[in-house]
């Protein structure tokens, strides 16, 4: 395992579990998310000098052979085939062919997650962005879910308002969830405890910063 970098950035590639709950000293209970994460390997470090800034770029899992091209090949000459590549900024004694592990982090820090969502397909604006419905009232009696009236656009009207809340495809986004807090590591299996839900479904890859 590499040292911890000397700029104190902590970084770290995982898969999404399920949720379960931890119990502090005081018996308090703790929702929490499991996250099956790291050893992350170092696979290219950049520099001011070179690259115009200074990050490490880690790899987490495995991908087959015949799924890798050429490039990728020459890139990670010498290391695991990864599935998934992502850049850290973090610098420091951190050199090619590294290796990282859950214990960069401790219980109690606090971090950032960031995950692709659940997809939830075609929605409406009730669903997508909270609208109340109208009311069944008189000669009104099946719309509830409408959106209503989507405004002129100004004098000329004639089109639709940029920013208009309309319904659409929802989810399949990029979430940041900021502050959330470690509440165990257990880095003989390689696992993180983290307090609250985080994005996306079990098995979505999650990329944890400190």
């Amino acid at each position: 395992m590499a040292e911890k970098t000397s700029n104190g950035v902590k970084f770290m590639l995982g898969t999404k579990g399920r949720m379960t709950q931890v119990f502090d000293e005081r018996g308090v209970v703790f929702p929490g998310t499991i996250v099956n994460a790291g050893p992350i390997g170092v696979t290219q470090v950049k520099t001011i000098e070179k690259d115009g800034y200074a990050s490490v770029q880690v790899g987490f899992g495995l991908r087959k052979e015949k799924r890798a091209n050429k490039p990728l090949k020459g890139h990670l000459k010498d290391l695991p085939l990864f599935r998934h590549l992502r850049e850290a900024p973090v610098s420091g004694e951190t050199k090619r062919g590294d290796t990282l592990d859950v214990s960069v982090f401790a219980p109690g820090d606090v971090v950032a997650v960031s995950a692709i969502s659940k997809g939830k397909g075609f929605q409406g604006v009730v669903k997508r962005h909270g609208f109340h419905g109208g009311p069944r009232s008189h000669g009104q009696k099946n719309k509830e879910r409408a959106p209503g009236s989507i405004g002129g656009a100004g004098r000329a009207g004639g089109r639709v308002a940029k920013g208009m809340r309309m319904a659409g495809r929802m989810g399949g986004d990029r979430v940041t969830v900021k502050n959330l807090r470690i509440l165990k590591v257990d880095a003989a299996a390689s696992t993180l405890i983290i307090s609250g839900a985080i994005p996306g479904k079990p098995g979505t890859l999650v990329e944890i910063r400190g």
